[in-house]
């Protein structure tokens, strides 16, 4: 399929609401509400805002003129903000939703099922009681996923190209924030097999114990890292980066930003072109507040950044 604007979701709802010229002669002021994972300091996630909002003008919206954008932002692991965030987003009354990453979308959902949802960077909305199936949502909440799960063992395969004599992969998360862990652990788990590895587990549940998990797996010799796909693990990016490169540990990583603050290598799907470049998820009546009528969609455009050898080699479908 071809990209297209994300964003499109909402200026494409031309059945309820009017073009934007027509909004501004009525005086009406659309209103969405806006659930992110991360620190409003990010700069990473920053350019995603940016990019929701760019495309959001390309259809004739925008911010401050005929539609009014509410953010929460922070709200990753910690329930109780989660929660506040949620709950002041919905008192506000918008017409539409988008949260980003699963624990933010799991508060949102407790607090309405009735206001049309777009979820991103979910890695398994079907497991995690988001959406009924991908090909027939239902509910009040629609999406993309991240990743296929037997991505796990392309970052194996990497791992055993940059360090041959690997033995040993361990698996980088924090349970607290990654509930569908299982999803990338079980492929995991048979890639390593098929590849003579041992795999490990290694889980993190606060920034402490980043250090010690980290100097565990590199006190053997032939070992290696694979960071999960988890909010946590973004957060504290750099820490981990530092980590690796400290203890000589080679690690590859899901999302490009790790590659270019430092780390070694990062293979995975493209986070910001999700709040820009896709399909419409729905057409939603802001009226009748309609629950969403398209599929969920998974992401497939793969990214490969390597500080060693610089490149990208990017790869953009939908499905």
């Amino acid at each position: 399929m071809h990209r297209r604007d994300f964003l499109k979701f909402i200026a494409g709802s031309a059945a309820s609401w009017p073009l934007a010229a027509s909004a501004q002669q009525a005086g009406r002021t659309r209103r969405i509400g806006v659930l992110m994972a991360h620190a409003e300091n990010d700069p990473e996630f920053r350019t995603y805002v940016s990019a929701f909002r760019e495309g959001l003008e390309k259809f004739g919206w925008k911010d401050g003129r005929n539609v009014h954008i509410d953010f929460r932002w922070g709200a990753l692991d910690d329930a109780e903000a989660r929660q506040r965030a949620a709950k002041e987003l919905i008192e506000l009354q918008p017409e539409i939703i988008l949260t980003q990453n699963t624990p933010p979308t799991a508060s949102m959902l407790q607090q309405t099922r009735t206001i049309p949802i777009v979820f991103v960077i979910v890695a398994d909305p079907v497991d995690s009681g988001f959406v009924q199936n991908l090909a027939r949502p239902g509910g009040n909440a629609t999406g993309f996923t991240i990743m296929e799960p037997t991505i796990t063992g392309k970052w194996l395969e990497l791992l055993k190209e940059i360090a041959p004599r690997s033995k040993r992969a361990a698996f980088l998360f924090n349970p607290a924030t990654t509930p569908f862990a299982n999803i990338y652990l079980n492929p995991f788990k048979a890639a390593a097999a098929s590849l003579g590895l041992e795999a490990i587990v290694a889980t993190v549940h606060d920034r402490a114990e980043f250090d010690a998990v980290i100097a565990v797996q590199a006190r053997e010799p032939n070992g290696g890292l694979i960071v999960m796909p988890d909010g946590f693990m973004n957060v504290h990016r750099a820490e981990i980066i530092l980590l690796a490169a400290r203890y000589r540990l080679p690690a590859v990583y899901p999302w490009r930003f790790f590659a270019e603050q430092g780390g070694l290598l990062s293979y995975g799907s493209e986070q910001g072109d999700l709040f820009r470049q896709q399909r419409p998820m729905w057409i939603a009546s802001s009226r009748a507040r309609s629950p969403p009528t398209y599929q969920c969609k998974r992401r497939l455009s793969i990214s490969w950044y390597s500080t060693s050898k610089p490149r990208r080699r990017s790869v953009s479908r939908c499905r």
